[in-house]
């Protein structure tokens, strides 16, 4: 039995890979709760994959909850095998689609980290300021990232994979790779484009070697920078904003996506920009507004 699973197992791996095209995190993850449930069913003694049904499934996410897991790894994990057993019945593992009526346990959504205005502005100051005074490869560059971040709500990974075609200097747009090899342009505004010619212009050929290519931004070593070294560039551009937690790229995403909206950029817009596959994400931005007023209000009203 050991080895059907296993079989199984790696077959399913094989068809996100190549048939779904996924991340190599969420294969990850979905063959992370795989590998959870199938430990589960031979705890059950079940002797045959063909045997599994909506209760063990449930039993499975129960003990998964009884474990302390969240309610959003709960969720993950349900979306996770039912996307396994609607593939597994289609390939004749399983006699019917057992997981097709699996209930998605509600995950309490937590509002993203998001930066004032002011808080980004003058995280940008203390960059710009930095490159006054240092004019050093690395803090033009690191300037011009964090400016691209903020501008357009890209992923880290999005950034990194930026190249010289994908800058639109006439119309003053960025083309990126998003999940699931979608592409899409994004505007980005005076400043960051100001930051990102000055980059090109006096930072990037005193960094770059036979191994650059044609990637826009570069480690200290002459190759495309790595995401590792992107976040460390923005948590340290980020400290230098006072009475703020400890925040990274994605504060920087989401404050873009927040102030947009703030500012009157429609929903859909907005999903455009950050290349939400749903609207649904993108609405977790309006109660971070929502939540930013009654702060607001409550600070600012003399009888709040």
């Amino acid at each position: 039995m050991a080895n059907e699973f296993e079989s199984v197992l790696s077959a399913f791996q094989r068809h996100l890979e190549k048939e779904r095209n996924l991340s190599v995190h969420t294969i990850r993850a979905y063959c992370g709760d795989l590998e959870s449930l199938i430990a589960h069913l031979q705890t059950l003694g079940l002797t045959e994959f063909s045997q599994l049904t909506l209760l063990h499934l449930r039993s499975w996410l129960a003990n998964q909850q009884v474990k302390g897991g969240a309610r959003t790894s709960l969720s993950r994990r349900a979306v996770s095998i039912r996307l396994f057993t609607k593939w597994a019945y289609k390939n004749k593992y399983i006699p019917t689609d057992v997981g097709s009526t699996l209930a998605t346990p509600k995950g309490h959504r937590t509002l993203p980290d998001v930066l004032t205005i002011e808080g980004a502005k003058e995280a940008m100051d203390s960059l710009a300021t930095r490159v006054a005074e240092e004019e050093t490869p690395l803090s033009i560059r690191d300037c011009a990232m964090v400016e691209i971040l903020y501008a357009s709500g890209a992923r880290v990974a999005e950034l990194c994979g930026l190249n010289f075609l994908d800058i639109d200097y006439d119309r003053q747009t960025i083309r990126v790779l998003g999940k699931g090899n979608k592409e899409r342009v994004i505007p980005i505004g005076n400043p960051a484009m100001r930051a990102l010619k000055e980059w090109l212009a006096k930072g990037r050929d005193k960094l770059k070697n036979s191994t650059s290519g044609d990637a826009v931004f570069l480690g200290a070593r002459g190759k495309r920078i790595d995401q590792r070294t992107v976040r460390t560039v923005v948590y340290k551009a980020l400290e230098a904003i006072e009475g703020i937690e400890r925040m990274g790229p994605h504060a920087l995403r989401h404050s873009a996506a927040t102030h947009l909206l703030e500012g009157g950029a429609d929903l859909r817009t907005v999903q455009e920009i950050l290349g939400h596959a749903s609207l649904a994400t993108t609405q977790i931005y309006t109660h971070v507004s929502t939540e930013r007023l009654q702060k607001a209000f409550k600070q600012a009203h003399p009888r709040a």
